[in-house]
């Protein structure tokens, strides 16, 4: 299933959903174009977060730790390929603009970024001792998924679905699409290659905390 639109209008311009979905490229941009081979690869593992080394730092290691600490962070704007950043991208765009006109520009940004750490978090937590570097928006735009379904459960989506080798344009209601997308999450949690914990934290975490940061609305 590949969400194409949604029919909520919003009533701001979501300048800073547009402006991570352009940070986001144009660090792909970089990534791919200026770096080549080995400096590409290298990317992953300075600015990725690696939990092993996370672990030592907060054990054995503190002097590295705010290096560690700032992994988290990076880590949300690095993908690994054009379908990993268009994929986050593309729900981003969908889902992240109605959530910002829902918070607010700064309670959005805010939200976001706390997201991705949760998100982080329960990975870690999950598999402290993996070396695998962390990458991609995801865990953040799960949040922002999460957050989705609480305020426009009855939101229609219109979606893509692919049935082997039929393809037909539907309407998905946002409660169905959404849950349907959280088991597979947990169905698929066991296996290796993606931080489907990182998907399923950021998902909680907005499902749970964002009627904490609706902005409410002035009388008139």
């Amino acid at each position: 299933m590949i969400p194409i639109k949604d029919n909520i209008p919003t009533r701001t311009i979501p300048i800073i959903t547009v402006g991570l979905i352009i940070v986001n490229i144009l660090i792909f941009l970089w990534q791919t174009i200026a770096l080549h081979g080995t400096a590409g690869d290298a990317v992953y593992r300075y600015y990725g977060l690696i939990p092993r080394e996370f672990a030592t730092a907060i054990t054995t290691r503190w002097d590295l730790l705010p290096y560690n600490v700032l992994t988290v962070f990076t880590s949300m704007f690095l993908h690994g390929g054009f379908i990993h950043l268009g994929g986050n991208m593309l729900y981003l765009w969908i889902f992240g603009n109605n959530i910002e006109d829902a918070l607010g520009h700064m309670r959005f940004i805010f939200f976001y970024l706390l997201s991705g750490v949760v998100a982080a978090a329960f990975q870690f937590f999950y598999d402290p001792a993996s070396s695998v570097p962390m990458i991609g928006a995801s865990g953040a735009i799960s949040g922002v998924l999460g957050a989705y379904l609480v305020l426009y459960p009855h939101a229609r989506i219109k979606t893509i679905l692919i049935i082997i080798i039929f393809i037909k344009i539907v309407e998905l209601p946002a409660i169905l699409l959404l849950t349907l997308w959280f088991f597979v999450q947990l169905l698929y949690s066991h296996m290796e290659g993606v931080a489907w914990y990182a998907h399923i934290g950021g998902f909680i975490f907005g499902l749970v905390t964002v009627k904490l940061l609706v902005r409410k609305k002035r009388r008139t």
